[in-house]
């Protein structure tokens, strides 16, 4: 007899029955949160300060660099240390930072009547940066520790979903307080949201880390990338994911210019923009954490080409509603590649190296950000629409010659 199809017994939400998963399902709440507002008023403040799409670029830069070079260290620290302290110091630098942001603004030192005052932004980036490139491999690698391993696309699938609800809460919440406060009160609050997320993280019990010893931070990670080159599934994995992040990232730190220049909707546009991007990624969340651990592969290649075509769309048009409607799909390709990249790399990879694995593949906000900066240079020569549909294109075409023709990706499961 066949059973009856529900929820339970898909197992949507069966992580959340472990109670360190759900302590780590709150405290990430609040840094991703903080982290999804972040994304959106950087650029904009960025951009209302200065007018200029190259210092837009600039200031993403700055926050792109550290967390790029930053993670590699990350990544053996997570290999090295209890992740439930790493998780709460970074998380209290985070707050820090937010709170200096929000004290200039409130104070007059950063301001579009100071010219250059815009240079307090790029050394938060950079203090930003180095504390992201720290503890994002930490963030991805606990899962592991967390949840028994067939339980891990579970995991993975309700984390992100729980980022992508933020997405599409966070930004809108953004926007209005922007227009209505101003960007001082977004700060306040992102210090505020870090430090909640730091005390739901102190209840975490503490994780069975493999902890190495007796060798120089250099060692372990020279260690971790030969390992990644002997493991070719996990290159692979890895090389398609960070290609996928360089050509599609960019759209996000220029959306403001989207916003304001051509669909000319201002910061409440951009952050209702950002939320439909998150309807579309919970779905796919919620859709990936029901589903058996079968095709990941193959369905992380679709999910790069949905994103590709929907990208393309998006940077050509000119149409509120017709925008708002490509970037829901948007965020269904997007939530797929990053669920899907992540459970393989987690799934495939040992426990002692786990760690290094992930700080290569969070190494994404970094080159995201450098894309983002050459695009920003793109835009000011041919116009944002061709700069980012370009890459849009570019992304397209590499999914559609992977799904050809290699079939090693394509027949993970």
């Amino acid at each position: 007899m066949v059973g009856k199809i529900s929820l339970r017994n898909l197992g949507t939400f069966s992580s959340l029955k472990n109670p360190s998963f759900r302590l780590y399902f709150w405290g990430m709440g609040g840094m991703m949160a903080a982290m999804s507002m972040q994304l959106m008023v950087r650029s904009l403040l960025a951009y209302r300060l200065t007018g200029s799409a190259a210092i837009l670029a600039g200031v993403v830069l700055a926050y792109s660099g550290p967390t790029l070079f930053v993670a590699l260290f990350g990544g053996v620290i997570a290999d090295r240390m209890q992740k439930k302290y790493v998780l709460s110091v970074g998380l209290v630098g985070s707050a820090l930072v937010a709170l200096g942001i929000a004290l200039a603004l409130t104070l007059g030192y950063l301001s579009a009547e100071r010219a250059g005052s815009w240079w307090i932004m790029v050394v938060a980036g950079l203090l930003q940066g180095s504390i992201d490139g720290l503890i994002l491999p930490t963030r991805q690698a606990i899962i592991s520790e967390i949840v028994a391993k067939e339980e891990v696309m579970n995991a993975v699938s309700l984390a992100n979903m729980e980022v992508n609800a933020l997405r599409f809460l966070a930004p809108a919440v953004a926007g209005f307080l922007i227009d209505a406060l101003g960007f001082q009160a977004i700060y306040y609050m992102m210090a505020g949201l870090d430090i909640m997320g730091m005390v739901f993280i102190a209840f975490m019990k503490r994780t069975s880390a493999i902890i190495i010893r007796g060798r120089g931070v250099l060692v372990d990670i020279k260690d971790g990338l030969q390992y990644i080159r002997r493991e070719t599934v996990i290159l692979f994995v890895l090389l398609f994911a960070l290609v996928t992040v360089v050509l599609s990232m960019p759209y996000q730190m220029l959306l403001p210019i989207f916003t304001d220049d051509i669909l000319k909707v201002g910061a409440t546009g951009l952050g209702v923009l950002m939320s439909a991007s998150g309807v579309g990624a919970v779905v796919s969340s919620l859709f990936l954490a029901s589903l058996p651990n079968k095709k990941r592969g193959l369905m992380m290649l679709v999910s790069s080409l949905i994103l590709g075509i929907a990208l393309t769309g998006f940077s050509f048009s000119s149409s509120w509603p017709i925008s708002l409607t490509i970037v829901v799909i948007l965020g269904l390709g997007q939530s797929g590649r990053v669920t899907l990249a992540s459970t393989l790399l987690q799934y495939y990879s040992e426990d002692g190296y786990r760690g290094r694995v992930m700080s290569i593949f969070m190494m994404e906000a970094g080159l995201s950000s450098f894309a983002s900066f050459a695009a920003g240079l793109l835009t000011e020569a041919i116009g944002v629409q061709w700069a980012v549909g370009g890459f849009a294109i570019v992304l397209t075409f590499i999914s559609v010659l992977m799904l050809l023709f290699v079939p090693r990706l394509r027949r993970l499961d």
